[in-house]
């Protein structure tokens, strides 16, 4: 069974459109420095744990007014017992939205060929070369990049599978051309968001606590050049600094 670290009652931002609730799995696959969820990703077992059915009864009572859930992390794909907690979920009339970063292209295709997910929000952490892309997520992986660039196309291929891509742009590590290239690789694509990186959160690498965000008016320029290759390309997050 899939154990929870977190979980929130009720949103009505994580999921376009949908009031769902939220539930957070811990550890991760990656180690991006400037990820939010530190503890979510290198100590989860330091968050107070929730088992499958106190989330199971919580959508069970709410079936009335809840429309979906967002199961997110950390990294959710890499717990192989994923695909069975989502069956029951989706016995009981949900919408399911998946965070992913991508790195397990094996069970996103089997969450898509069963009917397990409905929506996918996936990262896309740096231009898709090697070496931009280990950089981004923290770790010598050999062979990451090309699962996620195998996540990226399963999602533009997969027809009933709603999706976007999103990008969260650090200063130091990405660049406009960077923003540009990644636009290039996933032109054509449903949805792509800028997400404004933001320093007052804890991260996995504590030194991106004191990098400034990049200017909101940078952003703006940014999604202007690139948003002709998407049906919808906006900034998320977004404030003036």
């Amino acid at each position: 069974m899939v154990e929870f670290r977190g979980f929130h009652r009720v949103s009505l931002l994580d999921y376009p459109g949908k009031i769902a609730a939220i539930a957070f799995v811990g550890g991760c696959s990656f180690r991006c420095g400037f990820c939010y969820n530190r503890d979510l990703v290198l100590n989860p077992e330091s968050l107070p744990s929730l088992s499958e059915a106190q989330i199971l009864r919580h959508l069970e009572a709410n079936k009335g007014w809840l429309d979906g859930l967002v199961i997110t992390g950390g990294e959710p794909t890499i717990h192989s017992e994923l695909p069975s907690f989502l069956e029951k979920v989706k016995k009981l009339g949900y919408s399911v939205k998946l965070d992913t970063n991508g790195s397990n292209s094996k069970m996103l295709a089997e969450l898509i060929e069963k009917h397990l997910v409905d929506y996918v929000a996936l990262d896309v952490k740096a231009p898709l070369v090697e070496d931009k892309y280990q950089a981004a997520i923290g770790i010598q992986a050999n062979g990451a990049l090309k699962d996620v660039e195998t996540s990226i196309d399963l999602l533009r291929s997969s027809n009933g599978i709603d999706y976007e891509f999103r990008t969260t742009v650090v200063p130091g590590l990405l660049s406009k051309e960077d923003i540009t290239q990644i636009a290039e690789r996933i032109g054509g694509a449903k949805r792509y968001f800028i997400q404004q990186f933001k320093s007052n959160n804890s991260h996995v690498d504590e030194k991106y606590s004191k990098v400034a965000p990049y200017p909101l008016e940078l952003l703006r320029e940014v999604q202007m050049q690139i948003a002709s290759n998407f049906q919808v390309c906006k900034v998320r997050g977004a404030r003036s600094t």
